[in-house]
């Protein structure tokens, strides 16, 4: 997918930029919210106390480097074929670690942007919400709950070709959900689109 305009895109952190093994267990996680806890799975737990956000900020240590592909993508910011933003639903409460893997990733300060849900929004909100302020062609997420969610808001419709295009990085337990831009690394994506 050769192109002669550079491309803007959106990456989440968490599972797409930084490499997170824990992630594959996210349809069991899914399956108890559903039918154990009988909970909506449209609402994203937000961490409330002291305790929870320790909590919620110790799962996020299971994002443990940046994946494979980071430096192909790097390389594809510095020579101006895309323009890449970082764009997290971290909540407020992680805005330290999250400001730590920017200079991880991004030292130069190469990408366009950084944010993070520092509102508190439920998370799909917040991505719907800075996909659209920055008119991005490509969101690369590894939710597939959010990825659902995006492609079912018909406010979306913009991008290259008429419509945002939502990138999902599956994992192992849920690779036989059929969809369009399924890829198994952010390694593949970055090849397919330089």
């Amino acid at each position: 997918m050769k192109r002669q305009s550079t491309l803007k895109i959106g990456f989440d952190l968490d599972g797409v930029l930084l490499y997170n093994p824990v992630r594959s267990i996210r349809p069991m996680i899914v399956f108890i919210k559903k039918y154990l806890l009988k909970r909506d799975l449209d609402k994203f737990y937000y961490p409330k106390s002291r305790f929870e956000q320790f909590l919620w900020f110790f799962l996020h240590k299971t994002s443990v480097w940046p994946a494979p592909g980071i430096g192909e993508l790097k390389k594809a910011v510095k020579e101006k074929r895309i323009k890449a933003y970082i764009i997290s639903a971290r909540y407020e409460s992680l805005k330290k670690d999250f400001e730590k893997w920017i200079e991880i990733i991004d030292p130069k300060k190469q990408f366009s942007g950084y944010y993070f849900n520092d509102k508190n929004d439920q998370p799909y909100i917040f991505k719907e919400k800075m996909i659209k302020k920055l008119n991005l062609d490509i969101y690369v997420e590894d939710n597939w709950d959010i990825v659902r969610y995006l492609n079912s808001n018909s406010l979306l419709r913009q991008g290259f070709g008429g419509q945002v295009k939502i990138y999902w990085i599956y994992n192992i337990l849920n690779k036989k959900i059929k969809y369009q831009y399924k890829f198994p690394s952010l390694k593949a994506i970055i090849n397919q689109l330089i």
